[in-house]
């Protein structure tokens, strides 16, 4: 039973029980960019190989094939039968292997997230989610619209179809959040955000990553005690709430950094005392200094 279902059997009328948005703030900071790049029958072997700092977002809508994924040191292998809706959100190889002449169909789309694999969602989710269409409310909609645009040329149908393929990825997310067992979500973000008291922390972490986040008051913020909350905590998210708190500062820093911030303005905007104490957390968790890191990472380095 979650929070607002625990509230209601005790006598809480719904309509009191306060709403949280869990994804905004993690979205906004670390943006998604989705690219239709199929949309049709796909025939044969198939095979996507692994890209640095890029997933992949396949909608089977008709047809049955297997899939193998790298899974560790072996390939996996997994039927589908369904309309499935097939998640990699990390690099990952991955092969479909459909009838020769008459193959299933697909649309399909890469997914950009804003610091690749250090994105925080990306990190709090398994290398790959297989989900059929039907278990998510309302995705029906959404891909009614997507499968419309990516059907045929008009104009602006190629933009409007990979804004529709980030709603559909938002949708995915908010059903995790809801489902993290059947996600095969165990610990990371997604996982904490899934509990209505660690999720109240975490948000007020996500929308002031420049404040001092103390265990006692982010134990406040979730209305727990301060030993119950470090518990949970790391059970949840597999790492304390001090380390919690400092990765994300440092997140949102490196996505500043990539957008052209100074390492001075960063330092001022993540609430360190000065640039030299932002460059030593930066460099103890990254190996590299600020401006050494934004060297490798900006747009065609490597």
């Amino acid at each position: 039973m979650d929070g607002n279902s625990s509230k209601v059997a005790a006598g809480v009328p719904e309509a009191s029980v306060p709403a949280i948005d869990r994804l905004t703030p993690v979205l906004e900071r670390f943006r998604v960019q989705a690219s239709l790049f199929h949309a049709g029958p796909l025939c044969g072997h198939q095979v996507f190989d692994a890209q640095p700092g890029r997933g992949f977002l396949h909608v089977l809508r008709r047809g049955e094939m297997d899939m193998l994924h790298r899974d560790g040191s072996r390939m996996a292998r997994l039927h589908l039968c369904e309309p499935t809706l097939l998640l990699f959100p990390r690099a990952v190889h991955h092969e479909f292997i459909n009838p020769p002449v008459d193959g299933s169909d697909f649309t399909c789309a890469t997914l950009d997230f804003d610091g690749g694999a250090r994105n925080p969602i990306v990190q709090s989710l398994p290398d790959v989610i297989a989900l059929p269409l039907e278990k998510i409310e309302g995705l029906g909609a959404t891909l009614d619209l997507l499968f419309a645009e990516s059907d045929q040329v008009r104009c602006g149908s190629r933009l409007l179809a990979n804004r529709l393929f980030e709603v559909v990825l938002i949708q995915v997310l908010r059903w995790i959040i809801d489902h993290p067992d059947e996600a095969r979500v165990s610990q990371g973000m997604m996982m904490g955000l899934s509990d209505p008291r660690l999720a109240k922390a975490l948000i007020a972490v996500h929308e002031a990553p420049d404040a001092d986040w103390t265990l006692a008051r982010m134990a406040t913020q979730a209305g727990m005690s301060r030993s119950a909350f470090a518990a949970a905590f790391k059970a949840a998210t597999g790492t304390t709430p001090a380390a919690y708190s400092l990765d994300w500062k440092l997140n949102v820093a490196a996505s500043l950094l990539r957008a052209g911030r100074s390492v001075k303005q960063v330092a001022l905007d993540m609430g360190f005392a000065d640039a030299p104490a932002l460059s030593r957390a930066f460099r103890r968790r990254t190996g590299a200094s600020p401006r050494e890191w934004r060297a490798q990472h900006r747009p065609g380095a490597g």
